[in-house]
């Protein structure tokens, strides 16, 4: 099969493959080295998936088109469901990084989005409809399932502690990382089913800031409810809602 219209350089998915090489480059040349072999394997194995369909490739086509041999493949991964899902743990490894490095004094929710955009920044061109369409049954089918959601967890759990990190808490003992995490890895797994089902598609990067923009305020009532405040007078809000930036983090206890 030709490569889809849709193909740009690296960034085969419009997620922002292309901008991980630049932020997650280990010290050491050979640890940059084996982050560069399973970037590669990983970028590899989501274009065959896409090009080809998940069933029609193997370990020994990725391998190949990643310029290394299948025992190097086994050396880095245990399926191509995993080397498929391997850029989007590496994604969340680069979240956690980016949120630990944020000024001190930046807004938690404010420094949290900004470490959650950094992977997805290169991800601001719109996809070519028969390649998201491709994107669409590698992500839906079955099998990969398991290894998905075996990443988006370890995913959640890495943003979690970068979290208690940056707040000064216990994950182990404290439950507001734990779901912060899980609030911010809902929303851009909404923003991403959105990205999917785009049509005609849209850009993937704008969709997961305007789904983090969703949790600065989350307790917002039902526009049913409002009485007829609607018809308030300009520039009053008919539907106060507290921001979650101005809601404090838990202060671990002396």
């Amino acid at each position: 099969m030709n490569r889809p219209r849709g193909y740009a350089g690296r960034d085969y998915l419009g997620l922002g493959v292309a901008g991980l090489a630049e932020h997650c480059a280990p010290e050491g040349l050979r640890e940059r080295k084996k982050a560069a072999t399973r970037r590669a394997l990983g970028i590899a194995a989501i274009r065959l998936a896409v090009q080809r369909g998940l069933d029609n490739v193997l370990v020994e086509d990725i391998a190949a088109a990643a310029g290394v041999s299948p025992r190097t493949f086994n050396n880095y991964f245990g399926s191509k469901y995993e080397a498929i899902c391997a850029l989007a743990m590496e994604r969340s490894l680069l979240m956690g990084a980016e949120l630990r490095s944020r000024p001190p004094g930046e807004p938690l929710m404010e420094a949290i989005t900004n470490a959650v955009t950094v992977p997805y920044a290169p991800a601001t061109r719109v996809p070519d409809k028969e390649w998201l369409d491709g994107v669409r049954l590698v992500i839906k089918s079955t099998a990969l399932q398991g290894e998905y959601l075996r990443t988006q967890h370890a995913a959640q759990q890495a943003l979690a502690q970068a979290i208690a990190d940056r707040i000064g808490v216990d994950l182990e003992t404290d439950m507001f990382p734990a779901v912060m995490a899980g609030a911010v890895a809902a929303a851009i797994q909404v923003a991403h089913e959105r990205w999917l089902r785009s049509d005609p598609p849209v850009a993937l990067a704008p969709l997961i800031r305007k789904a983090l923009g969703e949790l600065r305020y989350p307790l917002a009532p039902n526009p049913a409810d409002s009485d007829g405040l609607a018809d308030s007078e300009p520039g009053c809000d008919p539907h106060p809602r507290t921001p979650i930036l101005a809601i404090q983090p838990p202060i671990q206890s002396e």
